[in-house]
Parts: C-alpha cells; structure tokens; sequence
C-alpha cells in the first residue's frame, strides 16, 4: 500500500469527427472515433494516509487546485469517502491544448490509479460518470477502449479499429476551442450517420467538421495540413492544433517524421484499441 505507483496516461487521436447539431445548453452533438494511441504522459502516486491530496508538478497558468488532476483525485475521495490520500507527479510529455486529451487523460488516469492504490474497487462505469463532471472526454479514457462516441462525446461503443503508424505533427499554436465552436462558420448540421456506416466507409471516408474553421483561422494549422497531406490522408484531431496522417509501416512514417520534425514539434505513435494504462493494470 505504501509502494509508489506510475501509470501511463494515454494521447488519443479523433479518426473522424462530425457536428450534428447544436444543444440547448451550448454544447454541440457530437459522432466521433476515438483511438488510443501509444504516446503518453506519465502519473506517479505515492499514497498517503493524511487524507491530503497533493500535486508536486507545476502547469504554467495553472492554479494547484485547479488542476485537473487535483480535481479528480478531490472528487473520487469524496464519492468514495476514503480518509486515504495521495501525492501525484506528472512527467508531461504531450502537448497541452493539442488535441490530443492530455488533461483529460490525466484525469482519468487519476480516476483509474486511486481506484486501484487505494482498493476502492469502483466498477469503470462508475469511475466514467465521475470522469464527465470534469470533461467530456474524460469518460473514454475512463473505459480504456477505442469507440464511437455520440452526444457530447460521453456516449461510448466499443469498437476495434486498424492500428496504422501515425505522424502527428504540432504547428506551435495553442487554439480556443471555445472559438472554434462558437465561430459562425462552423459546419453544426452534419447528417447523423450509424457507426455500422461510419466503419464501412473507413479512413479515406472520414473527415473532421472542425477543420475548415480552424484552417481559415490558424494559418500555421493550414500550412501544416497542405505540407502532410502530400505525403498522406491527414485530418485534424478535435479542435487542434495537432494533426495526423496514418502509415501501413513503422519505417514509412518515420521517414515523413523526420522530414516533419525539419519544421514542427512531430511524433510518431502506434494506434492501438486498448489503453496502455488498462493494460498496465490488468482490465483487457
């Protein structure tokens, strides 16, 4: 119990992302592909047994108690009524605001690991409920599969997809998803489709509704785009700023990385359709 434990805390890379309609409460109705992907943050948890719930790594700009991470942990001890606690540290590898779910994948990971160093034996449906009250992506990093995702992304279908190699290339630029979903030009009546049509149509089908409007207003985005799409399909993630391209082999997409990396921050990542954090503990 006393032992330090580290767990991965998984990017994903939305495959395909439509806008169906827009809520009464402001957010938009999602249908959306989500895949894990093999690049990751790391979260170490040493326990504690003072209740106090402790996070040794600073986010610029970001209060303690505003962390993500505190939050989580604040909110499963007060579902679960532990008197337990836990100090946290976060070796921080994926980029923030990148469209790749970093925070809430720290969250969940948070969720996940208390779930486990502090034996509450939650079941993962429980633990994703929680997760939505901090983010709507929370959920699926929660459940550790790939999915289809509907309503505001918290509606989940496991589904098994190809696992290409994918360069992901970061322009440098932070972008508001808050103004990418309130821009006037964005595309909100895409027709509803089933996830049996969206996976017959596969990849060279898919398409991302937020990419025209955050093309015409993130130049750098657009540039980068232009630039990877003449190696390859490429598709924004969420809202951004990162983008993909998928590769049949390792060594192809290496060699469109390292002309990549001549001009951006660049990865390369395996797709996977189970979280490295659920494997790492056991759940598939």
């Amino acid at each position: 119990m006393d032992a330090p434990l580290t767990l991965p805390s998984p990017a994903k890379l939305n495959r395909m992302l439509h806008i169906v309609g827009r809520r009464e409460d402001g957010y938009h109705s999602l249908q959306t592909l989500f895949q894990f992907i093999d690049l990751c943050d790391h979260l170490s948890f040493t326990p504690r047994n003072d209740g106090e719930i402790h996070l040794t790594s600073e986010v610029k700009g970001v209060r303690h108690d505003d962390n993500l991470v505190v939050r989580a942990a604040r909110l499963l001890q007060r579902h679960s009524g532990t008197h337990l606690g836990v100090t946290l540290a976060i070796d921080k590898q994926l980029p923030m605001g990148g469209g790749l779910g970093g925070g809430s994948s720290n969250a969940a990971t948070v969720l996940v690991g208390l779930n486990n160093l502090w034996q509450l034996n939650l079941p993962l449906d429980e633990l994703a409920h929680l997760g939505l009250e901090l983010g709507a992506d929370v959920p699926v990093f929660v459940h550790g599969h790939s999915a289809w995702a509907e309503g505001v992304g918290e509606q989940l279908t496991a589904v098994t997809l190809d696992t290409p190699w994918f360069v992901i290339i970061h322009p440098g630029i932070s972008v508001s998803t808050p103004g990418v979903f309130q821009d006037p030009q964005l595309t909100r009546d895409s027709r509803p489709i089933t996830m049996a049509r969206a996976l017959q149509g596969g990849a060279s089908k898919w398409r991302n509704d937020c990419e025209a409007v955050v093309k015409e207003r993130y130049p750098p985005i657009a540039e980068a785009l232009f630039w990877l799409a003449q190696h390859a399909p490429s598709r924004l993630t969420g809202t951004g700023a990162c983008l993909f391209a998928g590769f049949e082999t390792q060594q192809a997409a290496q060699a469109i990385a390292q002309l990549a990396g001549q001009r951006w921050p660049t990865w390369v990542a395996r797709g996977l359709n189970t979280s490295p954090l659920h494997d790492a503990l056991g759940y598939y």
